[in-house]
């Protein structure tokens, strides 16, 4: 991985336990639009998401826009639409993990004009561009979702000397 003490200065880790209550918090606070007809997860951290917000508005009509914007090893690069729709959005709910930049996000935006966006976290940058969020956190903090993180085992300090 980068090294991320160039950009980031916090690291917040979230749990598979913690993406789910957040998911189901942005699914209620989306249950006062009833008009979706269907969901548009983009690709690949709306996924989980996106699932969790179709279980919980009983939406089951579900799509992607597949997008590539982050390289693993320098956590930049182009946006790219590996996978795009030809809809103008109207009546769909368009979901992703995490507005950061919002160069992604402006992408799909344009793509999918009159989609209501989603996400569950957004940072300054890029939260004008989203219509409903959940946690805002600073630009300067790396978001470690579960999928990038495994549980191993650490030695006790004592055994550290």
């Amino acid at each position: 991985m980068a090294d991320e003490s160039k950009t980031y200065k916090r690291i917040f880790p979230v749990s598979w336990e913690q993406l789910h209550r957040d998911s189901r918090a942005l699914a209620w606070r989306l249950l006062e639009f009833d008009y979706f007809k269907g969901i548009v997860a983009i690709t690949r951290g709306g996924l989980v998401p996106a699932a969790i917000v179709a279980r919980e508005l009983d939406i089951h009509l579900v799509d992607t826009v597949c997008v590539s914007s982050y390289n693993w090893q320098d956590q930049r690069g182009e946006v790219e639409i590996l996978k795009p729709l030809d809809i103008s959005g109207k009546g769909w709910l368009l979901v992703d993990d995490l507005v950061d930049t919002g160069q992604t996000a402006k992408k799909v935006r344009d793509m999918l004009p009159e989609a209501h966006f989603a996400t569950v976290y957004a940072k300054p940058k890029g939260r004008p561009l989203v219509d409903t969020f959940i946690t805002e956190v600073s630009q300067d903090t790396w978001i470690l979702f579960p999928w990038d993180a495994e549980t191993r085992f650490v030695e006790p300090l004592a055994t550290q000397k």
